[in-house]
């Protein structure tokens, strides 16, 4: 495998046995499993629990303006699972150590566009903490907002009726910079397509463990 360019990711079969290194190019082009880092956040509020997704910035090249796990990232060659933490201080400006986390596990995600293969083996993991709006800052490439979304109306969202709408709160970053609130009626379209059998995998594993 050409290991082109910096950013280089350790390079597995579909059932995680290693293979070696190549580029993020080469491995989004051929389709090669490689690894992530996700991380849930999740809020209860009144009896009612809250997942944070991130809004990803209009400049993304992917899924511009949608709303997407709380935080994630590709681990690079020289990394441990752990290194991938990093994403949530990058993208969402949060200080929260490893150890403060719960592992859910390895799920594979696939999702192949035009030009484009994504085949991971996700690491996810699950932090259960209220974090008020304003301790959140965005890397603004990246993030440009962050929301609460009903846990029950998203699952609602996915896998009953996909014609509804969830009314969500959250901030946003304007064009000067500013935080300010945001109310936004959201129906699955607002989402990042991932695959249903992966959200529904993932969210059935939170909910295995705040039960």
């Amino acid at each position: 495998m050409v290991v082109g360019d910096l950013e280089q990711f350790k390079v597995f079969t579909k059932q995680r046995e290693y293979v070696g290194i190549a580029s993020r190019e080469e491995v989004h082009k051929k389709g090669y499993w490689h690894e992530t880092f996700h991380f849930w956040l999740l809020a209860e509020i009144d009896g009612e629990k809250y997942l944070y997704f991130q809004l990803r910035s209009e400049d993304k090249k992917d899924f511009p303006g949608l709303l997407d796990i709380t935080a994630a990232g590709h681990l690079l060659h020289n990394e441990n699972i752990e290194d991938g933490i990093r994403e949530v201080k990058e993208e969402i400006g949060l200080d929260i150590a490893i150890e403060e986390l719960n592992y859910l596990g390895v799920f594979p995600y696939e999702k192949v566009l035009e030009g484009f293969i994504d085949k991971e083996h996700a690491h996810v993991f699950l932090l259960k903490r209220m974090i008020p709006f304003q301790e959140f800052t965005f890397q603004q490439e990246e993030v440009s907002g962050v929301y609460l979304v009903p846990l029950e109306g998203f699952k609602n969202l996915l896998f009953k009726d996909h014609l509804q709408t969830v009314l969500i709160e959250g901030i946003v970053e304007n064009k000067e910079g500013k935080m300010e609130a945001s109310k936004w009626k959201v129906n699955k379209t607002n989402f990042v397509p991932h695959n249903d059998d992966f959200y529904r995998d993932v969210l059935n594993a939170i909910i295995n463990k705040i039960s």
